[in-house]
């Protein structure tokens, strides 16, 4: 089955298609944020980041000593076993140096 077009809706169709394509063609440019130039004098003006090495707070590798393993888990068993150690995870953790108040003391107000 072939189909057959008027040579005016030949035309038209081809208009229509070039028009699509060119307004297609504009709206993908004017997606694109135009850049601005940077001025030579705002980027002299601006001193680099003093240098800093990410080697520079290294740590070497050292071996931590392990422990018997049947003593662990004797330690473990003694001290309440995972229930305790869910316990202690559970509970809220205070910062180290934070100052303690007395019973009667009001905290400050900041």
């Amino acid at each position: 089955m072939s189909i057959h077009l008027d040579s005016n809706l030949t035309a038209a169709l081809a208009l229509l298609v070039a028009s699509l394509w060119a307004t297609q063609a504009t709206a993908q440019i004017s997606a694109v944020a135009p850049v601005k130039p940077v001025a030579p004098a705002a980027v002299a003006d601006t001193a680099p980041p003093p240098y800093r090495s990410a080697l520079e707070d290294y740590q070497r590798y050292t071996e931590e000593k392990t422990v018997n393993w049947k003593e662990a888990n004797d330690a473990t068993a003694r001290i309440g076993g995972w229930r305790e150690y869910a316990k202690e995870a559970s509970q809220t953790q205070v910062p180290e140096g934070a100052a303690k108040l007395d019973s009667g003391a009001t905290p400050a107000k900041p």
